[in-house]
Protein backbone atom coordinates (compact mmCIF):
# COMPACT_ATOMS: atom_id res chain seq x y z
CA UNK A 1 0.00 0.00 0.00
CA UNK A 2 2.75 2.46 0.93
CA UNK A 3 4.72 1.88 -2.28
CA UNK A 4 1.60 2.15 -4.42
CA UNK A 5 0.73 5.43 -2.71
CA UNK A 6 4.29 6.70 -3.25
CA UNK A 7 4.15 5.85 -6.94
CA UNK A 8 0.76 7.43 -7.52
CA UNK A 9 1.42 10.55 -5.40
CA UNK A 10 4.86 11.23 -6.89
CA UNK A 11 3.63 10.83 -10.47
CA UNK A 12 0.65 13.13 -9.86
CA UNK A 13 2.84 15.53 -7.88
CA UNK A 14 5.37 15.85 -10.69
CA UNK A 15 2.60 16.45 -13.20
CA UNK A 16 0.81 19.06 -11.09
CA UNK A 17 3.96 20.94 -10.11
CA UNK A 18 5.58 20.82 -13.56
CA UNK A 19 4.94 24.56 -14.21
CA UNK A 20 6.64 25.41 -10.90
CA UNK A 21 9.52 23.06 -11.70
CA UNK A 22 10.06 24.68 -15.09
CA UNK A 23 9.95 28.22 -13.68
CA UNK A 24 12.39 27.28 -10.91
CA UNK A 25 14.79 25.73 -13.41
CA UNK A 26 14.71 28.85 -15.59
CA UNK A 27 15.19 31.21 -12.63
CA UNK A 28 18.14 29.20 -11.28
CA UNK A 29 19.81 28.95 -14.68
CA UNK A 30 19.43 32.68 -15.38
CA UNK A 31 20.97 33.47 -12.01
CA UNK A 32 24.45 32.17 -12.85
CA UNK A 33 24.05 30.09 -16.06
CA UNK A 34 24.91 26.89 -14.22
CA UNK A 35 22.91 23.71 -13.69
CA UNK A 36 19.75 24.32 -11.64
CA UNK A 37 20.12 20.93 -10.02
CA UNK A 38 22.17 19.69 -7.08
CA UNK A 39 22.54 15.89 -7.05
CA UNK A 40 24.44 14.80 -3.92
CA UNK A 41 25.01 11.29 -2.62
CA UNK A 42 22.85 10.33 0.36
CA UNK A 43 22.50 7.27 2.56
CA UNK A 44 19.96 4.82 1.17
CA UNK A 45 17.68 2.19 2.60
CA UNK A 46 19.87 -0.68 3.76
CA UNK A 47 23.04 1.38 4.12
CA UNK A 48 23.96 1.95 0.48
CA UNK A 49 23.92 5.29 -1.32
CA UNK A 50 21.78 6.97 -3.94
CA UNK A 51 21.80 10.27 -5.82
CA UNK A 52 19.18 12.64 -4.45
CA UNK A 53 17.85 15.27 -6.85
CA UNK A 54 17.04 18.77 -5.61
CA UNK A 55 17.18 22.29 -6.92
CA UNK A 56 20.52 24.01 -6.31
CA UNK A 57 19.81 26.68 -3.71
CA UNK A 58 23.46 27.50 -3.04
CA UNK A 59 26.50 28.65 -4.96
CA UNK A 60 28.21 26.15 -7.26
CA UNK A 61 30.54 23.85 -5.25
CA UNK A 62 29.16 25.29 -2.00
CA UNK A 63 29.78 21.96 -0.26
CA UNK A 64 33.52 22.60 -0.62
CA UNK A 65 33.25 25.97 1.11
CA UNK A 66 31.44 25.00 4.29
CA UNK A 67 29.79 22.33 6.39
CA UNK A 68 26.76 20.18 5.70
CA UNK A 69 24.47 22.08 8.09
CA UNK A 70 23.08 25.33 6.74
CA UNK A 71 22.15 28.33 8.87
CA UNK A 72 19.55 30.78 7.60
CA UNK A 73 22.26 33.42 7.20
CA UNK A 74 24.66 31.14 5.30
CA UNK A 75 26.30 33.27 2.60
CA UNK A 76 26.42 30.30 0.24
CA UNK A 77 22.63 30.49 -0.28
CA UNK A 78 21.71 32.36 -3.47
CA UNK A 79 18.88 34.88 -3.79
CA UNK A 80 16.74 32.49 -5.83
CA UNK A 81 17.74 29.62 -3.58
CA UNK A 82 16.56 31.49 -0.49
CA UNK A 83 13.12 31.90 -2.05
CA UNK A 84 12.96 28.23 -3.07
CA UNK A 85 13.98 27.14 0.42
CA UNK A 86 11.36 29.33 2.07
CA UNK A 87 8.57 27.49 0.23
CA UNK A 88 10.31 24.07 0.12
CA UNK A 89 10.33 24.23 -3.68
CA UNK A 90 13.96 23.08 -3.70
CA UNK A 91 12.75 19.67 -2.45
CA UNK A 92 10.16 19.08 -5.21
CA UNK A 93 12.57 17.25 -7.59
CA UNK A 94 12.85 14.54 -4.93
CA UNK A 95 9.48 13.32 -6.18
CA UNK A 96 11.58 11.77 -8.96
CA UNK A 97 13.53 9.83 -6.33
CA UNK A 98 10.23 8.65 -4.85
CA UNK A 99 9.04 7.53 -8.29
CA UNK A 100 12.30 5.60 -8.81
CA UNK A 101 12.04 3.93 -5.40
CA UNK A 102 15.08 5.58 -3.81
CA UNK A 103 12.84 7.44 -1.38
CA UNK A 104 9.34 7.46 0.06
CA UNK A 105 7.04 10.42 0.62
CA UNK A 106 7.35 9.85 4.38
CA UNK A 107 10.44 8.60 6.15
CA UNK A 108 13.59 9.83 7.90
CA UNK A 109 15.30 12.53 5.84
CA UNK A 110 18.22 11.15 3.75
CA UNK A 111 21.51 11.91 5.45
CA UNK A 112 24.81 13.28 4.22
CA UNK A 113 27.37 10.46 4.22
CA UNK A 114 29.61 12.20 6.77
CA UNK A 115 26.71 12.64 9.17
CA UNK A 116 25.55 9.06 8.70
CA UNK A 117 29.06 7.82 9.50
CA UNK A 118 28.50 9.25 13.00
CA UNK A 119 25.37 7.20 13.63
CA UNK A 120 25.21 5.14 16.78
CA UNK A 121 24.03 1.52 16.52
CA UNK A 122 20.54 2.67 17.47
CA UNK A 123 20.49 5.41 14.85
CA UNK A 124 21.48 2.94 12.14
CA UNK A 125 17.97 1.48 12.48
CA UNK A 126 16.78 4.56 10.60
CA UNK A 127 18.38 3.01 7.51
CA UNK A 128 16.05 0.02 7.73
CA UNK A 129 13.37 1.91 5.77
CA UNK A 130 13.42 4.20 2.75
CA UNK A 131 14.35 7.81 3.49
CA UNK A 132 11.56 10.30 2.90
CA UNK A 133 10.77 13.77 1.64
CA UNK A 134 9.07 14.60 4.93
CA UNK A 135 8.66 13.20 8.43
CA UNK A 136 7.87 14.38 11.94
CA UNK A 137 11.30 15.98 12.33
CA UNK A 138 10.93 17.88 9.04
CA UNK A 139 7.94 19.66 10.54
CA UNK A 140 9.32 20.12 14.05
CA UNK A 141 12.62 21.50 12.72
CA UNK A 142 11.31 23.38 9.69
CA UNK A 143 13.14 26.37 11.19
CA UNK A 144 16.48 24.54 11.39
CA UNK A 145 18.27 27.31 9.52
CA UNK A 146 17.09 29.88 12.05
CA UNK A 147 18.10 27.64 14.97
CA UNK A 148 21.64 27.41 13.60
CA UNK A 149 21.83 31.10 12.66
CA UNK A 150 24.80 32.90 14.17
CA UNK A 151 26.66 29.75 15.19
CA UNK A 152 30.41 29.59 14.57
CA UNK A 153 30.06 25.84 13.97
CA UNK A 154 26.59 24.95 12.61
CA UNK A 155 27.54 21.28 12.13
CA UNK A 156 28.53 20.88 15.77
CA UNK A 157 25.49 22.75 17.05
CA UNK A 158 23.26 20.60 14.84
CA UNK A 159 24.73 17.44 16.36
CA UNK A 160 24.27 18.78 19.87
CA UNK A 161 20.73 20.20 19.87
CA UNK A 162 18.91 18.99 16.73
CA UNK A 163 20.24 15.55 15.78
CA UNK A 164 19.40 13.95 19.17
CA UNK A 165 15.71 14.86 18.81
CA UNK A 166 15.48 14.30 15.06
CA UNK A 167 16.87 10.80 15.48
CA UNK A 168 14.51 10.00 18.35
CA UNK A 169 11.53 11.13 16.32
CA UNK A 170 12.71 9.07 13.34
CA UNK A 171 13.30 5.94 15.43
CA UNK A 172 9.85 6.27 16.95
CA UNK A 173 8.44 6.47 13.42
CA UNK A 174 10.37 3.34 12.39
CA UNK A 175 8.77 1.42 15.25
CA UNK A 176 5.24 2.85 15.12
CA UNK A 177 4.61 3.78 11.48
CA UNK A 178 1.37 2.96 9.72
CA UNK A 179 -0.05 3.99 6.37
CA UNK A 180 -2.65 6.14 8.16
CA UNK A 181 0.10 7.93 10.07
CA UNK A 182 1.92 8.59 6.77
CA UNK A 183 -1.20 10.31 5.46
CA UNK A 184 -1.40 12.39 8.64
CA UNK A 185 2.24 13.44 8.33
CA UNK A 186 1.75 14.46 4.69
CA UNK A 187 -1.29 16.51 5.74
CA UNK A 188 0.59 18.10 8.66
CA UNK A 189 3.44 19.01 6.31
CA UNK A 190 0.99 20.94 4.15
CA UNK A 191 -0.66 22.50 7.19
CA UNK A 192 2.75 23.58 8.48
CA UNK A 193 3.18 25.80 5.42
CA UNK A 194 0.16 27.79 6.59
CA UNK A 195 0.13 27.38 10.37
CA UNK A 196 3.17 26.03 12.20
CA UNK A 197 1.36 25.91 15.59
CA UNK A 198 -1.42 23.78 14.10
CA UNK A 199 1.12 21.36 12.59
CA UNK A 200 3.04 21.07 15.87
CA UNK A 201 -0.22 20.44 17.71
CA UNK A 202 -1.00 17.60 15.29
CA UNK A 203 2.43 16.09 15.93
CA UNK A 204 1.77 16.19 19.67
CA UNK A 205 -1.34 14.08 19.15
CA UNK A 206 0.67 11.52 17.19
CA UNK A 207 3.40 11.39 19.83
CA UNK A 208 0.85 10.94 22.60
CA UNK A 209 -0.75 8.05 20.71
CA UNK A 210 2.69 6.48 20.24
CA UNK A 211 3.53 6.81 23.94
CA UNK A 212 6.52 9.10 23.44
CA UNK A 213 8.27 10.18 26.63
CA UNK A 214 7.55 13.64 28.01
CA UNK A 215 11.05 14.99 27.26
CA UNK A 216 10.74 14.20 23.54
CA UNK A 217 7.22 15.61 23.43
CA UNK A 218 8.44 18.75 25.17
CA UNK A 219 11.24 19.27 22.64
CA UNK A 220 8.80 18.59 19.77
CA UNK A 221 6.46 21.32 21.03
CA UNK A 222 9.24 23.83 20.32
CA UNK A 223 8.02 26.11 23.11
CA UNK A 224 11.36 26.03 24.92
CA UNK A 225 15.05 26.23 24.05
CA UNK A 226 16.42 23.05 22.49
CA UNK A 227 18.42 21.06 24.99
CA UNK A 228 21.86 19.61 24.14
CA UNK A 229 21.52 15.86 24.54
CA UNK A 230 23.33 12.65 23.57
CA UNK A 231 22.21 10.98 20.34
CA UNK A 232 20.14 7.79 20.78
CA UNK A 233 22.39 5.00 21.97
CA UNK A 234 25.09 7.36 23.26
CA UNK A 235 25.64 8.55 26.81
CA UNK A 236 27.54 11.73 25.97
CA UNK A 237 26.96 14.90 23.98
CA UNK A 238 28.75 15.29 20.63
CA UNK A 239 31.67 17.67 21.06
CA UNK A 240 33.46 17.31 17.74
CA UNK A 241 32.57 17.14 14.04
CA UNK A 242 33.11 14.94 12.16
CA UNK A 243 32.85 12.38 14.91
CA UNK A 244 35.51 9.97 16.04
CA UNK A 245 35.48 7.52 18.90
CA UNK A 246 36.52 10.41 21.13
CA UNK A 247 33.85 12.83 19.88
CA UNK A 248 31.54 12.23 22.80
CA UNK A 249 32.28 13.80 26.17
CA UNK A 250 30.18 14.01 29.26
Amino acid sequence: MKRFFDLAASAVGLALTSPILVLAMIALWLQDFCSPFYIPSRMAHGGGTFHMVKFRSMLVDADRAGGSSTAATDRRITAVGRFLRAFKIDELPQLWNVLKGDMSLVGPRPQVLTDASMYTEQEKRMLSIRPGITDLASIVFADEGDVLKGSDDPDLLYNQIIRPWKSRLALLYVDKRTFLTDLRIVALTAIGMVSRPAALSGIQRILEQWGADELLRSMARRDRALMPFPPPGATEIVMQYPSTASAFVR
